[in-house]
């Protein structure tokens, strides 16, 4: 039998990885890498899932797409003296706004749609003045039109809070504008704090931030990002930790080795009731270890699996739950970053679906920027030629990078506007900074989508 070391992916899989690949990508020499353990996440649940993923009911082409405005812009890092002094001059700006009495709440749930009259519109504009989404030389407070300038500074709103761009006001949009001026002022505070905090510790000048309720990462060199990806962060039950960790090196075509935990309470209860599935997940049976004498799925009695003996690990390729490649930062949180054979999620505004590690939008370019100073792998395009080839391969870093998990939910940025994302674990005080999701961002939730690593 081969190894996993040497065994080749098919000619099939390749293309069809070629097809979903995202991004430019490096290649070439590559060093032996000892792979920590993988994490003892239930990434079982991800697997189990993917056949309710792919009804058509719940398809991706399903469902409407909208404009997406989450990612941040320029080069100013989270973790800066510029991006700091923001954040104090946007707490200045609503400890005014609560000065002046704050802003009228809007009232709910029915949507407010453009073209629509609606007596709620009055009071809708004069929310958006206060925080400046609306000019103050536009329309009239008493225009009961949600006409195209109005729509325009909803969209501004959706935009600055991480939601996705409908342009209607929806059940997310009214709990983000119903969000009292003294919390948000609070929440700025206690942000203003975190990002202070992050900085009082040593920040290297080449390092990557993860910011979980913000839903995306930037690659930071020479205190400028070079570069931002949409992730998937962990679900409120699973929640991706603060942590500082080192990147130490790449694995290509990762394996999933199923811990016997999952084995025991998932795969043996899911293979009674699906005799078939181990095979349609690309699953194999091993004796001893996972690197034992592989053993015929067909020759194990379900009913009586000796755990001690058996043990269970998933084929790389696209279908796995780690993708295509996993990125090794070994910490005591046992979490990590990797790609996504579910890759539809990035479309969500809301990402916590993982199981705690963080899923990687665009993760070959992630990988070429990680490896660009590796020997022989300079320049963009070179992770994509290792997917090309099929060949599984661990590549350690000679120049290992620090990695920040953190939890920013409010900040300013230079050009004055004033961010806030979903408190998506609790963490701020209240309730109410969870927010909301409208119909249709509530579906992707059902099914693999709610359970996903």
């Amino acid at each position: 039998m081969k190894s996993e070391h040497t065994r080749k992916v098919s000619l099939e899989t390749r293309r069809s990885i070629l097809r979903k690949s995202l991004g430019l990508a490096a290649a070439a020499g590559a060093l032996p890498f000892a792979r920590p353990a993988l994490a003892q996440d239930e990434w079982w649940q991800s697997i189990i899932g993917r056949s309710m993923e792919q009804s058509p009911a719940r398809a991706p082409s399903a469902r409407k797409t909208y404009e997406m405005g989450d990612l941040r812009t320029g080069v100013t890092p989270w973790l800066s003296d510029v991006t700091l002094a923001a954040t104090r001059d946007a707490v200045d700006r609503y400890r005014a706004i609560v000065n002046k009495g704050g802003w009228p709440i809007v009232p709910g749930p029915k949507s407010i749609r453009p073209g629509d009259y609606d007596d709620r519109v009055p009071i809708l504009r004069r929310r958006l003045r206060a925080t400046g989404d609306l000019s103050p030389t536009g329309s009239s407070f008493e225009n009961y039109e949600f006409d195209a300038e109005c729509e325009q500074a909803v969209a501004r709103f959706q935009g600055r809070h991480g939601l996705r761009i409908t342009r209607r006001v929806d059940r997310a949009t009214f709990a983000a504008l119903n969000i009292t001026a003294e919390m948000r002022l609070q929440q700025l505070e206690l942000n203003l704090l975190r990002i202070q905090q992050l900085m009082n510790e040593r920040v290297e000048s080449r390092y990557v931030l993860v910011n979980a309720p913000a839903f995306q990462l930037e690659a930071v060199e020479n205190f400028e990002v070079q570069q931002r990806h949409r992730v998937i962060a962990g679900r409120p039950e699973r929640q991706t930790p603060e942590i500082r960790a080192t990147i130490l090196g790449l694995n290509f075509f990762p394996y999933w080795k199923v811990p016997i935990s999952i084995a025991k309470g998932d795969l043996v209860p899911h293979m009674l009731k699906d005799p078939g599935y181990l095979e349609r997940e690309h699953i194999r049976a091993y004796r001893g270890s996972y690197d034992g004498e592989e053993v015929p799925i067909s020759s194990i009695d379900w009913y009586n699996v000796d755990h001690d003996q058996i043990r269970f690990k998933q084929d790389p390729g696209d279908w796995n739950a780690l993708g295509l490649v996993r990125i090794d930062m070994p910490n005591s949180e046992t979490v990590y970053m990797h790609d996504t054979p579910m890759k539809q999620l990035f479309a969500q505004a809301n990402r916590a679906y993982s199981a705690g590690c963080v899923r990687v939008d665009g993760v070959l370019n992630f990988t070429d920027w990680i490896a660009k100073y590796e020997l022989g792998w300079e320049g963009p395009g070179r992770s994509e030629a290792v997917i090309a080839a099929g060949q599984p391969l661990d590549l350690t870093l000679t120049r290992p990078i620090p990695v920040i998990f953190a939890y920013i939910t409010a900040w300013g940025e230079t050009n004055g506007t004033v961010e806030f994302r979903r408190d998506i674990y609790d963490r701020d005080g209240s309730r109410a900074f969870a927010g909301d999701l409208d119909d249709d961002e509530m579906k992707p939730q059902v099914g693999a989508n709610a359970l996903s690593p």
